[in-house]
């Protein structure tokens, strides 16, 4: 029997064998693309470092750690949206991809810019978005209408009559790396704040780390689209101008006042841990903490903290 003879008798035997398997991928539950969006909706606590080292050694080291997402630090470091791409192409693990079945990062990639609230370039949202980003975090925001700016620079223009108009997105269309980097055709589609939009991939994340930042925080967390709130107890001890046992009260009564607004919201708050507070914060009902900060990749005191997270969270 020819080799040609031999394709025909056995391509319908294998048609048979593929179709199960294939139905059986398409009524699968859809995998979010995000997965830090994926575990905070599902009610779970999560745990990322900050990170300034964009070598591709470090983006190899973050895909394969273990946390749930990074802050990829341009405020304090550079702002090189170049470096930036090739940081996120670098993120890409194609053996874990093939070993999951989905395009699903095991670590989702959020870069803090270096604008602040008062003086919001809207075009570094874009280029950081346009490059792969799955999530944005503002510092230094003081005010609600710095909060909607922000939320418009991350969404693109939404259809009338949708029930999530507002706040009306302002970003641009051209996104062709983040499409590629991602692995889709719909990126636009997908490219949109949660929860506002329940089907969004990317994450707003506010920081509060002032005195005005304290004085508006009823009305900057009922502004939708807020993603994540997260607590900078360095700059807001600072702008409190405390100091010692008595602003170290200070300081941890006002973060206590940020938590308890965030979580009668239901809206995921973080906040700086280490291996001494990171269970005791857990307990308090923050769940979007990191484990690090600044350089130096999975430590053993990184690794530690994670552990303790973890357990403290009831996740393995």
């Amino acid at each position: 029997m020819t080799v040609l003879a031999m394709a025909r008798r056995l391509l319908p035997a294998l048609a048979l064998t593929c179709v199960p398997a294939l139905a059986s991928a398409q009524a699968a539950a859809p995998v979010r693309l995000n997965r830090a969006i994926e575990l905070l909706a599902a009610g779970q606590s999560t745990f990322g470092i900050f990170s300034h080292d964009r070598s591709l050694e470090n983006a190899r080291s973050l895909a394969r750690s273990g946390l749930d997402w990074v802050f990829i630090d341009m405020e304090h470091g550079p702002l090189d949206i170049e470096t930036l791409r090739i940081f996120l192409l670098g993120m890409t693990d194609k053996s874990r991809i093939l070993q999951k079945g989905n395009l699903q990062p095991d670590v989702t990639p959020i870069v803090r810019i270096p604008v602040n609230g008062g003086d919001l370039a809207t075009y570094v949202v874009k280029q950081v978005l346009d490059v792969g980003a799955m999530g944005i975090m503002f510092p230094y925001i003081k005010t609600a209408d710095e909060v909607r700016r922000a939320v418009q620079s991350v969404r693109y223009p939404q259809r009338r009559g949708s029930p999530d108009y507002e706040p009306q997105g302002i970003r641009g269309s051209g996104a062709g790396n983040a499409s590629w980097l991602w692995g889709i055709n719909d990126y636009s589609a997908k490219a949109d704040v949660w929860p506002l939009d329940p089907q969004g991939e990317l994450m707003v994340v506010i920081q509060i780390e002032t005195v005005e930042a304290m004085e508006n925080l009823d009305a900057i967390l009922d502004v939708p689209g807020i993603s994540a709130i997260f607590v900078g107890p360095a700059d807001l001890g600072l702008s409190l101008g405390g100091t010692g046992a008595e602003g170290q009260a200070a300081l941890e009564a006002a973060v206590q006042r940020v938590l308890a607004a965030t979580k009668a919201r239901n809206i995921p708050i973080g906040i700086t841990t280490s291996a001494g507070n990171v269970e005791e914060r857990i307990r308090q009902g923050f769940n979007f903490v990191t484990v690090a900060f600044g350089d130096g990749g999975i430590t053993p005191a990184t690794a530690n903290a994670l552990q303790r997270g973890r357990a403290a969270a009831g996740r393995p």
